[in-house]
């Protein structure tokens, strides 16, 4: 049975006004009576649930008797960490440019470049010649590489089965599709003076 949990956002000042400085009113101190807010607002709830999903399909990777043992003793020990699910999120089963892959996962190029390294050191991911640019190089997937995707993919329906499980279908559906509309809203808040 899901819990029952409320949402709750600090009150807005009466009479429509905003507290703080822009409105050349005092701030008004939060008391401890109204700092419960910071426990169960929407988006520690959404991090929460954000980290143990990752958690559990990590889990269920290490745990997978098809991905290379290598792999599952490293997943096991928790060296393998949500960072490193961003390059089987991402990275195209063709290959990509390590910008456009970092782009994509919204990540710096050195960033993405120090995760490459580390999955590169593990035999995940290879970089290769780019057929269409001679001066540039594309990361692709090894055939473990495309083990741990698969690997990555059922560990995934699990955990989503027992999200089901555990929230009940109607909830889950719910939650998924107001996430996906929620989600679909980040280019315009991302790009705030773009005219549709």
């Amino acid at each position: 049975m899901a819990e029952n949990l409320s949402f709750s956002t600090p009150a807005h000042p009466p009479n429509g006004t905003q507290s703080g400085t822009h409105s050349g009113t005092p701030h008004t101190p939060v008391s401890r009576a109204d700092d419960g807010w910071r426990q169960t607002h929407l988006g520690r709830l959404l991090g929460h649930a954000m980290r143990r999903f990752d958690a559990r399909v990590l889990q269920l990777m290490a745990h997978n008797v098809e991905v290379p043992l290598a792999l599952s003793n490293l997943a096991a020990r928790d060296q393998v960490t949500a960072a490193h699910v961003h390059i089987t999120r991402h990275l195209a089963l063709q290959g990509d440019r390590l910008t456009d892959l970092a782009q994509r996962a919204g990540m710096t190029k050195q960033a993405m470049a120090n995760l490459v390294d580390q999955c590169e050191a593990w035999g995940l991911v290879t970089r290769e010649a780019d057929p269409l640019d001679a001066r540039a190089r594309r990361v692709c997937f090894t055939a473990s590489g495309l083990a741990w995707v698969q690997a990555f993919r059922d560990a995934v329906a699990q955990a989503e089965a027992e999200f089901r499980a555990e929230v009940g279908h109607d909830v889950a559906t719910v939650v998924a599709i107001g996430l996906e509309a929620y989600a679909g809203g980040d280019a315009q808040w991302l790009n705030p003076g773009r005219r549709e």
